[in-house]
């Protein structure tokens, strides 16, 4: 038998969080009863700052029951942060981490748990299909998953913030302190053994989602430039084009002034360059911007977060 923890971040899901609770908790009786975790297992509650009553019902849940714990931390540090802040608080010879709106199958737990005993370290839950998602979100998720790869990040392919982890691994995630995380994209460079279980994501259980589009587009920027300098080198690639752009362009307004008469004075070499050159310099600053930020954040070193309270 192993002490398992399993960690769950939770930001406003004071609508979910009972049913939640009640379902981990039925699990943890079942996989305890099949003699495949001990007594000691536990619920690790995270509240990312939470402005409902979702800590009051971790209280009150963590009174009821000793297998369920609370982790309050000082106020919101986005998904990401909460998460490391359950992984690095919770207790157990392997830790899964499941998001709380409960559209992660819960049954495949056992087989994660399986896996883990038979040696495996790291084990990936892993979307079969993305039929409970809309056509825009499936296009856009799909379509996030491929520039990551193309762009050299090592990911799971439709693979969230599921999964089980041995203690060895948690160790080694540890090590890795960079401020703006991604877990997706770490937690496949430390190696060791790893396995995937597939499942059926089902519509969110009550209220509403916590990764609004503003969110996605956060966080698939922060997963490309912290683990792909591939636009940087877009940007040189881009600017050796343009300049030889420049050059062609130089040779037909030459050739159209000299030997056609046909090149309208002025036009060619003021609005073309103005347009093209003012577009690309803005766009490459931007992209410039957003490595400059990340160092500048790096450099810094502020803690990730702060645990105001652990039940």
């Amino acid at each position: 038998m192993i002490k398992l923890g399993i960690v769950v971040p939770c930001y406003n899901e004071d609508q979910v969080l009972s049913e939640t609770i009640a379902r981990l908790r039925a699990l943890l009786t079942e996989l305890c009863e099949a003699n495949k975790i001990s007594a000691e297992s536990a619920v690790y509650l995270v509240d990312d700052g939470s402005r409902d009553s979702t800590w009051q019902l971790i209280r009150a849940s963590a009174a009821e029951d000793s297998r369920i714990r609370g982790i309050k931390l000082s106020r919101n540090r986005g998904h990401q942060s909460a998460l490391l802040a359950g992984l690095e608080t919770a207790e157990g010879d392997a830790l899964i981490s499941i998001d709380a709106d409960l559209q992660d199958d819960l049954g495949v737990i056992e087989k994660m748990v399986d896996l883990h005993i038979a040696g495996v370290d790291i084990v990936y839950g892993v979307r079969e299909s993305r039929k409970a998602d809309g056509i825009f979100k499936r296009a856009t998720a799909e379509l996030y998953y491929r520039i990551l790869s193309g762009m050299g990040v090592q990911i799971v392919f439709n693979h969230a913030d599921y999964r089980l982890m041995s203690r060895r691994a948690i160790n080694a995630l540890m090590a890795y302190s960079e401020v703006n995380l991604f877990l997706r994209g770490i937690i496949p460079q430390l190696g060791y053994t790893t396995a995937i279980v597939t499942y059926d994501r089902s519509e969110r259980f009550a209220g509403e989602s916590k990764y609004p589009l503003r969110k996605m587009i956060g966080l698939a920027v922060n997963g490309v430039t912290s683990f792909s300098v591939v636009p940087l080198r877009l940007i040189a690639g881009l600017g050796l084009a343009i300049s030889l752009f420049s050059l062609l362009m130089i040779v037909w307004v030459f050739l159209g002034k000299i030997l056609l008469h046909s090149v309208i004075p002025g036009w060619a070499s003021s609005v073309v360059p103005i347009y093209l050159l003012g577009g690309i310099q803005l766009l490459s600053v931007g992209v410039i911007g957003e490595y400059v930020g990340k160092i500048y954040l790096e450099t810094k070193r502020r803690p990730r977060y702060f645990i105001e309270e652990d039940i």
